[in-house]
């Protein structure tokens, strides 16, 4: 038996390689395994490879494998771009119906599978997927019951004979298998797993949760890929809660009604990815004029342009921190797991009310969209912060002289009381252009400075977001420090690890709050590493620099850059540390 193994479907994008997936992992996700998923598809409804790989482990995994056990293919193009991942004692599920044949320079064992042939037999072609998994779990060794509730809840509203029929199919499919084998093949056979109820789900999903558990009553936002399942999913849960999503025109519209809503003191967001960004600096520039506070998620993806829709990139950092003309404060936060996902959501809506300014939660495509094993939430943790919001049952006190109310009043840590709108004595005046105490339009220089000064200092201090770096350093001075950011942080744990084992002192770095910079937490370890190596998916290395400009030490900051489009493997981090630790190191 093995502790962990790594299965990929794949076939023409449109003809259920997702579902299979889903249906798949989803059954190991309830017998109590730990898994990873990570989609490969093209910016297309219909045609061109899509696959999905999943890594399933009886322990905690954060990243894809470098290698592969089982493919099923469903064409042969799938066999032609993947079959290179599989070891020497992988396995291919493949549809006889296209002939499959193995690449002359793969040692894996091939079973040519009828699956279109058994789902005819069983009623419909389509449930050929559903034959794929039942032939996979024969492989496994795993229980058929297993994917009873799966099938269940995914085909019962289409009535009881196709969620039997689905069965059959997987059953004549694992019946197959077990023929041409005689029992699940013992170099595939899983570990019985701890049997512990996880949830299973994407970093989309957990942000709109988390959104739902601030208090969220109103999303506006244009559907945009990786962002989209966080609209889909608030489409179905805020109408619950007596909120709404509104499909705006484009993303400037968006953001403009997200502030608008934020005005009025209705917690809402937007959430889109680098060419919507691009479209909202403008009003991001009102909201920090303004001192409203706005959530914006950027769930980047391969850019410029319309660039890579579909595929892996972190290249808006840049964009995040400096687009906005102008000088206003904001924050840029950057969850790195599932779960910080949920419950950054959480603190950046209380940020935003706390600060008065936009707050931008930026993800990766991966992170996005990768399905993964998540412990249970912790609901206790969830704490709500207004900040200095006057609501009618607060009151304010008359003012003298039909004088405004001032929204924008000069305080020693730079953040105002902010009053919603009908509130007696609130009155006061809102623009964009620079303004007085009361929001009237002022171009008096010492005004100017003043009020330029007041926004900047809300943020000149630590800034209260719990745990800004990750951090896991076991050597009080290393040799080799790697740094990342969002859902690089499984990968390089498990690089890391690797280099543990030859040898070689290592401590991770995870940057969590990209603005401010957490230049304290950060310049110790930093400092006390003889090398210190940048990991991201661009190719300018962006965060990089940032490191070079808030802690200085150039000579010892390399970068490791990976922009094709795909995540890093744990073998890529492990070759493209150790060659360039030993550069100089010899």
């Amino acid at each position: 038996m093995i502790k962990q193994l790594s299965w990929k479907v794949g076939g023409q994008q449109g003809e259920g390689i997702d579902s299979t997936g889903e249906i798949f992992s989803t059954a190991l996700n309830r017998l109590g395994y730990h898994l990873y998923g990570y989609r490969h598809f093209s910016s297309r409804i219909k045609g061109g490879h899509s696959n999905t790989k999943i890594r399933i482990s009886t322990q905690p995994v954060g990243a894809v494998s470098d290698d592969l056990d089982v493919l099923v293919a469903f064409d042969q193009e799938t066999i032609d771009l993947n079959a290179h991942e599989l070891h020497d004692k992988g396995v291919i599920l493949a549809d006889e119906k296209f002939n499959p044949k193995v690449p002359d320079d793969i040692s894996a064992r091939l079973f040519s599978v009828p699956f279109i042939k058994i789902a005819q037999e069983v009623g419909l072609a389509q449930m050929k997927n559903m034959v794929a998994v039942g032939a996979s779990s024969s492989l496994l060794g795993l229980p058929l019951e297993a994917f009873q509730s799966v099938i269940e809840e995914k085909f019962s509203r289409k009535g009881q004979q196709v969620v039997e029929k689905n069965m059959q199919a997987i059953k004549e499919g694992a019946d197959f298998i077990l023929k041409e084998t005689g029992e699940p093949l013992a170099e595939l056979t899983l570990e019985p797993s701890d049997g512990k109820k996880r949830l299973y789900m994407i970093g989309n999903d957990a942000i709109a949760l988390g959104a739902v558990a601030a208090g969220v009553r109103l999303m506006a936002a244009y559907p945009i890929t990786p962002s989209s399942e966080i609209m889909e999913y608030l489409i179905k849960t805020l109408p619950k809660f007596g909120g709404t999503v509104v499909q705006t025109e484009d993303e400037m519209a968006a953001i403009s009604m997200v502030i608008g809503a934020n005005y009025g003191g209705i917690r809402s967001l937007t959430a889109s990815a680098g060419p919507g960004l691009s479209l909202m600096t403008e009003a991001i520039g009102l909201a920090g004029m303004t001192e409203t506070p706005a959530v914006i998620v950027d769930t980047q993806r391969g850019g410029p342009s319309t660039g890579l829709p579909t595929k892996q990139e972190q290249s808006d950092l840049n964009a995040m921190i400096y687009s906005t003309h102008g000088e206003i404060p904001k924050i840029v936060i950057a969850p790195s797991t599932v779960e910080e996902c949920f419950y950054d959501t959480i603190q950046a809506f209380n940020l935003a009310d706390k600060y008065q300014c936009p707050v931008i939660i930026v993800s990766d495509l991966a992170l996005s969209l990768g399905k993964q094993s998540v412990e249970p939430l912790d609901y206790n943790r969830i704490q709500i912060d207004r900040g200095r919001l006057i609501t009618e049952a607060d009151g304010l006190k008359e003012l003298a002289n039909s004088e405004l109310f001032k929204r924008y009043e000069l305080t020693e840590d730079g953040i105002s009381q902010r009053v919603i709108p009908g509130v007696k004595n609130g009155l006061h005046h809102v623009t964009g252009v620079e303004h007085d105490q009361v929001g009237r339009p002022s171009e008096n220089p010492l005004n100017r400075k003043q009020m330029m000064e007041k926004r900047l200092q809300k943020l000149a201090g630590p800034i209260d977001f719990q745990d800004p770096v990750f951090i896991d350093a076991k050597h009080e001075e290393a040799d080799l420090l790697i740094v990342g950011i969002n859902s690089t942080r499984g990968v390089i744990q498990e690089g890391m690890e690797r280099l543990e084992k030859d040898g070689i002192k290592v401590n991770h770095l995870h940057i969590r709050q990209v603005l401010p910079f957490p230049t304290e937490q950060v310049e110790p370890l930093v400092a006390k590493a003889k090398k210190v190596i940048v990991v991201e998916n661009n190719a300018t290395g962006q965060l990089t620099n940032q490191l070079r400009l808030h802690v200085g030490m150039l000579e010892k900051i390399k970068h490791v850059g990976k922009y094709d489009g795909n995540p890093f493997l744990p073998a890529e981090i492990y070759h493209e540390c150790k060659e360039l630790f030993a550069h100089g190191h010899v």
